[in-house]
Formats: C-alpha cells, structure tokens, sequence
C-alpha cells in the first residue's frame, strides 16, 4: 500500500513526467517504503534523464545489493563515484572508493 507521501509525487510525476527532482523524491520515498524494485525503476528514470553529482548511484547500488544483482551494484559505486569525482565531492568519491574495494574487490 503507498504511503500518502508516495501518493503525492506518483500525482506529481503524472502532472509533469519530466520533472526530475519529483522523480528523485519519490524514489526516496519508495526507499523509506523499502520498494526496491521501485526504487531501482525511479533511479534509473531519474540517471537517464538529469546529470546526478553522486547520491542517486549510491541509492541505486545499494539497491541493487538488497536485490542481490551486485555487478549492477558495483557498476552503480563506478558510476557514483566518477560523477562524484566531477562535481567536486571529494569524500563522495572516496566513500565511494572505499565500498568498492571492500565490498567488490575491485578498483
């Protein structure tokens, strides 16, 4: 059942689809539900369509872990972690960094 919050951007995506920071609520919201599914589809709507300095990957691949799909994980902590590097989040990228070579063992 969708919590009234989730109710409220669904209705606000729906008025304007191509809103990004609306997308982006609402897949916090569907993480606070823990709907990962949702929140894997909301993620990947929302990367295709904004520049994202960072967050949204790490949201995404930890989503992808409790889905058990870990190269997509992993793949996601690259992605964050470039995009952190580029928009001048220094510990972002690091944090990044770190979960990938303790987690995936791999640079």
């Amino acid at each position: 059942m969708a919590t009234p919050r989730i109710e409220i951007f669904e209705q606000m995506l729906r008025s304007d689809p191509a809103n990004t920071m609306v997308l982006f609520g609402l897949a916090k919201e569907y993480e606070k539900a823990g709907d990962d599914a949702k929140v894997i589809s909301a993620l990947e709507r929302y990367l295709a369509a904004a520049e994202d300095e960072g967050n949204a990957f790490g949201m995404l691949a930890r989503a992808y872990e409790r889905t058990q799909q870990r190269e997509k994980a992993r793949e996601a902590f690259q992605r964050g972690r470039a995009a952190a590097t580029a928009h001048g989040h220094p510990g972002m990228a690091a944090e990044y960094q770190t979960i990938l070579e303790s987690e995936f063992s791999a640079p």
